[in-house]
């Protein structure tokens, strides 16, 4: 029978119907930004002391700069900087008390600076920022400085139960549905923070994003690549992670304008509610209903689609059947990603790159430290990065494939953190120049990972699939920040020796995968299990279907007269198969008017080797 692939190249592999969809997903994938690297800008730690009473009253009075203040007031301010003693202690002394030396303040109180004890900020903390963040709102510092950890490992925890659970419900009940009702939840729980009462429930929210809202972007990102032909899989998926890049920037706009971390949650939530009007905009995946049986559902989809395109569905593909048509429907179980031996393999080397992405991806931006300057314009360098990235990678992977631009940004992210932990610091521009290659590099890989787990699993199980291999990722989103900060204790540069270690061992791993450009997504088990023996490429593939002389008087007025890869015969057409060493050659003569032109008399058609 035809294959959703060769419909979609008669009515359209990537028209106008498809470029819609993708348009609206992409938008979905921009908003999934502030929940991903959010944290960077509500959770952000400005430069802070403790406060002490009367402090502000004596400054006032001497005539005190703000430096001036601190160096006097602030324990170990002047000597070492802004260090655990400067940030969570205070000197145990009243400054209310009268006769205070504005030239030597502590002198004049207690006689030796050295001497004067030390003690926890009973009064809270100054922080030095014109706005607030969870950080300044819950004083999520010195003590508590662990509470920010947790806030953020809650939503990666959340991240890595949904991907499981939410990618179980997209296979069995329908990516349309499920990518509906994580938009719906991300909605609502998104306002609940915004306005959450205190840092508990703050926390319990978040969680509730991280839950839904990952589910619901790689959702989105299956669904986009169910819609179009195997030649724009590549395309409309760096396309989609583009838009996420899109996202970062907008977001860097946002939080320079919106410097009340309520204000800036509620504002990049409200979209959320709009995407429900996807109900309205987005059909199911035809590929999903067709892997179901809901074979009348799936042609009313297509129909759908061909209509959009502005483009006829050929009347012999309007009655689809499946080769299994009474056979069971197939549903998802996770044993399924581990029992047939080639798709085991694939499920651990994806799961394996899944996590090294997270973490070089993670762990370089934690690494490079980039917050010496203004963290907008920091921000802002790094979302830069991902752009020339996305379009390395729609140069080269549909003309080289995807598994050695794979392999060769691996290699190129692990040599660039191995050579910039080996450069000393006093060649900076050096550093820093390998350091962005090793940022360009993983950000390549991230690419051609969400373009590549997608294609190697059958449509039944493909968002189950991605979603778990996926949960990786967030696990060494939890693991990342241990590797960067304790690892950067014995050695500052161990971690960029780790990062070029396992990135190297995914080069090596990834190779062992097969080469999916230009073939068709696997329908079944079957079709995964033997995605390295395909050699043929589907153009040279054909299907004929010969109809009843009363089914071809309907056909003759949009019959293609064998001008693509599929046609009807008419009934008063003559037809010769010859099958000659595994290939056939067909020649039609016709026998009535119904050709365009005389070259079309006669046409001949290469067969697969196997004709059924």
């Amino acid at each position: 029978m035809p294959t959703l692939d060769d419909i979609l190249e008669q009515i359209g592999e990537f028209d106008f119907f498809q470029k819609r969809a993708l348009f609206f997903l992409c938008l979905l994938s921009a908003t999934f930004v502030p929940i991903y690297v959010g944290i960077f800008f509500l959770g952000f730690t400005p430069e802070h002391h403790c406060r002490s009473p009367g402090v502000a009253e004596l400054s006032q009075r001497c005539g005190w700069s703000l430096e001036e203040q601190l160096n006097h007031t602030v324990p170990e301010w002047g000597s070492h900087g802004a260090g655990f003693s400067s940030r969570c202690r205070r000197y145990e002394v009243d400054w209310n008390t009268t006769g205070i030396s504005c030239t030597n303040p502590l002198g004049s109180i207690v006689g030796n600076r050295s001497t004067v004890p030390l003690g926890p900020c009973r009064d809270g903390w100054v922080y030095d920022t014109p706005g607030t963040s969870i950080v300044t709102e819950y004083n999520l510092v010195c003590e508590d400085s662990w509470k920010l950890d947790l806030f953020q490992s809650c939503v990666n925890a959340g991240f890595f139960i949904g991907s499981m659970s939410i990618g179980y419900i997209a296979d069995r009940f329908g990516r349309k549905l499920c990518l509906l009702i994580t938009v719906l939840i991300n909605a609502v729980s998104g306002v609940l923070t915004a306005f959450a009462p205190s840092y508990t429930w703050t926390v319990v929210f978040r969680l509730i994003q991280g839950l839904v809202s990952k589910g619901g972007w790689l959702t989105g990102y299956v669904l986009i690549a169910e819609f179009v032909g195997s030649n724009y899989r590549r395309a409309v998926g760096i396309t989609y992670q583009l838009a996420f890049s899109v996202g970062l920037l907008v977001l860097t706009a946002l939080a320079y304008g919106l410097r009340q971390w309520r204000w800036l949650q509620f504002t990049v939530t409200l979209p959320n509610f709009f995407f429900l009007l996807y109900y309205w905009c987005l059909p199911e995946s035809p590929r999903w209903l067709i892997a179901q049986k809901q074979n009348d559902k799936a042609i009313e989809v297509i129909k759908h689609f061909a209509k959009g395109n502005k483009k006829k569905l050929p009347l012999s593909f309007q009655n689809l059947s499946s080769e299994d048509e009474d056979g069971e429907k197939l549903k998802p179980s996770f044993l399924d990603l581990v029992r047939t031996p080639r798709i085991r393999k694939h499920t651990f080397i994806l799961m394996y790159s899944w996590f090294t992405s997270s973490v070089l991806y993670q762990g370089l931006i934690m690494h490079l430290g980039i917050a010496a300057g203004n963290m907008y314009l920091d921000f802002l360098y790094s979302a830069l990065v991902e752009f020339p990235a996305a379009f390395i990678l729609m140069l080269t992977l549909d003309r080289i494939g995807r598994r050695y631009p794979w392999a060769a940004a691996n290699v190129m992210a692990g040599g660039a953190c191995l050579i910039t932990a080996l450069l000393p610091d006093t060649l900076y521009w050096l550093k820093m120049t390998a350091a962005c290659l090793g940022r360009m590099g993983i950000t390549m890989s991230y690419e051609i990972i969400c373009v590549v787990n997608p294609e190697l699993y059958p449509t039944f199980l493909r968002n189950l699939g991605v979603l778990v291999c996926s949960s990786m990722c967030d696990l060494g989103g939890m693991v990342t920040p241990f590797l960067v900060y304790r690892l950067a204790e014995l050695w500052h540069e161990l971690p960029l020796v780790v990062f070029a270690v396992i990135s190297l061992i995914d080069g090596g791993l990834v190779l062992l995968l097969p080469e999916m450009k230009g073939k068709a997504l696997p329908e079944t088990i079957e079709d995964a299990e033997n995605l390295h023996r395909q050699e043929r490429s589907k153009e040279k593939m054909i299907y004929l279907h010969v109809l009843t002389s009363k089914a071809a008087h309907k056909a003759t007025s949009s019959w293609p007269c064998f001008t693509g890869q599929h046609a009807s015969l008419p009934s008063n057409f003559t037809a010769t198969l010859n099958i000659k060493r595994g290939s056939g050659q067909l020649k039609a003569r016709a026998r009535s008017p119904y050709c365009c032109t005389r070259k079309q008399f006669w046409r001949n058609f290469t067969l697969p080797a196997r004709v059924q």
